[in-house]
């Protein structure tokens, strides 16, 4: 089963992304910036890369559900060795078609 975005990306991911340099601390939902190198991102800020993160998490689902089932690379070679490339073709094209781009 896959995570929703709200519970795969979270406040530390936004501001990680914001600030991937910054030094900071969190304890619950209170951010303590420690770093005077960079300015703390508003709440907004923050918010609105929530927003985007999660949007992309979602739109990247078809992704991570075709890592799920596709073959193991080991598996894939074997696959082309012993059937041919357009036998492997067909078998990572069942996976494409069952989990198309949004």
């Amino acid at each position: 089963m896959t995570k929703s975005a709200t519970e795969a990306i979270t406040k530390v991911d936004a501001i990680m992304s914001l600030k991937p340099l910054a030094k900071w601390s969190m304890s619950g939902d209170v951010v303590t910036w420690l770093d005077s190198s960079y300015t703390e991102p508003t709440t907004s800020e923050i918010d609105t890369e929530l927003t985007r993160l999660r949007t992309e998490y979602t739109n990247k689902e078809y992704k991570r559900k075709r890592a799920l089932e596709y073959p193991s690379v080991v598996d894939q070679l074997d696959d082309i060795y012993h059937n041919g490339i357009d036998a492997w073709k067909a078998t990572i094209k069942a996976t494409k078609d069952k989990y198309p781009k949004s």
